[in-house]
């Protein structure tokens, strides 16, 4: 159990009582996963904590004096900038709802400033090894077994589309349309986004849905489009799994997950002629800074040629 969690349990009575009623608008109002809420939560509450023990009782107690020094006791207890950051934000989020609900008069946190997380991405595969990476699946699942033609497919629409693993887990039969070749997926905050896929993934996916899931599904599996081994919805974790077995067949490829595979489509993408605003679209990102982060991996990627083709260089 964390610092932060353990210290919930001994939060001033109206402290506590704001902390739940927030963790309610979260889950009902803004309808955040629950892994977000649990995150947005265990941060606003070691906040908190941390204002309760500079002996504050209530939400009206914090300031921006507090919340600094919540900061800087994270750096000092080691914490990554990133995580600083995160937690900066979740604390702006939270007097922001404060203010917004009257619960306080005005938003103390409105000015809190946070360390510019170190922006960085996993590896990618290059468009031969991602090549590589289908069609060794693709033998695997010669075999004619569901779980194969299930991999493929699962691989080859991560792929295709830059989906993140838990739109892709979340995906149900209906979400897939064939006509147009584009799924219809759900991502971060439940925002709809539609995204279309190539005739690989179609094919893959043809293969899966008439012959591999029939044979895994049970009463129980639902209208979802990839099954586990049980016939339950797969889970995230299991997609991951098979991610790293996979690229594991592929020589010299770097060990990525499903998260690499995203970054992978992404930036064949923008390598392939595709503009930022359209790519920020298929990704689903909230913001295009998010998504000029691939043009740091394209640019480094062309200054490596440049440099070993031009004789100037």
């Amino acid at each position: 159990m964390s610092e932060e969690d353990a210290a919930h349990d001994v939060l001033p009575e109206a402290m506590a009582a704001v902390l739940g009623e927030y963790e309610r608008h979260l889950a009902v109002e803004r309808d955040l996963t629950a892994h977000t809420v649990r995150a947005y939560v265990t941060d606003v509450g070691g906040l908190l904590d941390h204002t309760a023990r500079l002996g504050g009782s209530t939400v009206g107690d914090l300031d921006l004096r507090t919340m600094r020094s919540w900061l800087a006791k994270q750096q000092t207890m080691g914490r990554s900038r990133t995580t600083i950051a995160r937690r900066a934000t979740a604390a702006r989020v939270f007097t922001a709802w404060l203010a917004r609900t009257e619960r306080i008069p005005t938003d103390v946190g409105a000015s809190l400033g946070s360390p510019k997380a170190h922006q960085s991405l996993p590896p990618v595969l290059r468009a031969d090894e991602a090549a590589e990476l289908i069609r060794s699946a693709t033998e695997h699942a010669d075999d004619g077994s569901p779980t194969g033609l299930r991999d493929v497919a699962m691989l080859e629409l991560l792929y295709a589309t830059g989906i993140r693993v838990g739109e892709l887990a979340g995906l149900d039969v209906d979400d897939v349309d064939r006509e147009r070749n584009v799924i219809r997926v759900f991502g971060k905050g439940r925002k709809e986004r539609t995204v279309p896929f190539g005739r690989p993934a179609a094919r893959a996916l043809d293969l899966w849905v008439r012959h591999g899931r029939t044979l895994l599904a049970v009463e129980g599996s639902g209208a979802a489009l990839f099954l586990g081994t049980r016939g339950r919805r797969i889970d995230q974790r299991a997609v991951r799994t098979m991610v790293h077995r996979r690229i594991a067949d592929v020589p010299g490829a770097p060990d990525i997950g499903p998260h690499g595979l995203r970054h992978t489509a992404a930036t064949h993408l923008l390598e392939g002629g595709a503009d930022l605003r359209s790519v920020q679209e298929l990704l689903g990102h909230a913001s295009l800074a998010t998504t000029q982060l691939y043009t740091h991996v394209t640019t480094d990627r062309l200054r490596r040629a440049y440099q070993q083709a031009h004789p100037r260089a």
